[in-house]
């Protein structure tokens, strides 16, 4: 079980998250949605300890996670696996150095760079490669790969940490449509075969309907929405946005061209006081 408990992230005089509170009971996948600087990112990077909360408290197996410190909270990131927008890998080693480095924490900097891991290590990083349908590009650098590959890399990276909970900081923002189908099946796989729990930063609708048990709406640093698919009507999605004319779904559809998108931004623009 993990427990988010008023958690509030503030920066100076602005405050990005805002007394947030949810239970994790059983492991979901769940996808938070809202619009850009709704708080989903720092959400996600206080839940890994990438950020520290600046109140709150979240509670998992009986302890604080916001307490730790030093080997406690290096372990919490280990268990707390984190794939990002923009990939975070090193562009000029191989992929299956890459993945490896998902070890980090368990050999430190040095060896890792230098490749030194067990033959064990090494065929768990090709599975999880094979798992992702890319083994045959493990000795591959990565800087040579498309950025659906290099999604899927970060994500066998995730895999081989093992970890108890996979968080997800819009992975599929900069893909196209098709490989943001393969991300998500895939992160969803790790659901379904894994049973982790996977929480997702979407933008869009269909997304979060399509793959995730559970949404969580964030607006202005506030949980303002927190359920199923069924439950994330039209309203509640305008209420998220903060949209006061009309809202197109379509606006928020990675299958949507971008020049009718461009043309929707507007729609989520509240009218002025």
């Amino acid at each position: 079980m993990l427990q988010i408990k008023s958690v509030t992230k503030c920066f100076g005089p602005v405050t990005a998250v805002n007394d947030v509170s949810f239970t994790v009971d059983a492991p979901r996948m769940i996808g938070i949605i809202g619009r850009s600087g709704a708080g989903k990112s720092t959400l996600l990077r206080m839940i890994n300890r990438l950020a520290d909360a600046t109140s709150g408290e979240m509670i998992m197996d009986g302890e604080n996670v916001l307490s730790y410190r030093g080997a406690k909270r290096r372990a919490w990131q280990s268990d707390c696996a984190m794939i990002f927008q923009q990939f975070n890998l090193v562009p000029r080693l191989d992929v299956l150095t890459n993945v490896m480095l998902g070890r980090l924490n368990l050999h430190g900097t040095i060896p890792s760079l230098l490749k030194m891991f067990s033959a064990e290590e090494r065929l768990n990083a090709l599975m999880a490669l094979d798992r992702l349908g890319i083994s045959e590009i493990a000795l591959q650098r990565v800087e040579t790969l498309s950025g659906g590959q290099q999604q899927r890399v970060a994500i066998a990276r995730a895999l081989v940490q093992e970890p108890k909970i996979v968080l997800a900081d819009e992975p599929i923002a900069s893909l196209d449509p098709l490989n943001a189908k393969v991300v998500m099946e895939a992160l969803r796989d790790i659901h379904d075969r894994d049973g982790l729990t996977v929480i997702c930063n979407l933008h869009t609708l269909d997304t979060a309907r399509q793959y995730c048990d559970r949404i969580l709406g964030m607006r202005d640093g506030h949980l303002v929405f927190d359920g199923t698919a069924a439950d994330l009507t039209m309203d509640k999605a305008r209420e998220i946005y903060g949209a006061t004319r009309d809202f197109d779904e379509s606006m928020t559809s990675t299958s949507m061209p971008a020049a009718k998108a461009a043309a929707k931004v507007q729609d989520l623009v509240p009218e002025p006081a």
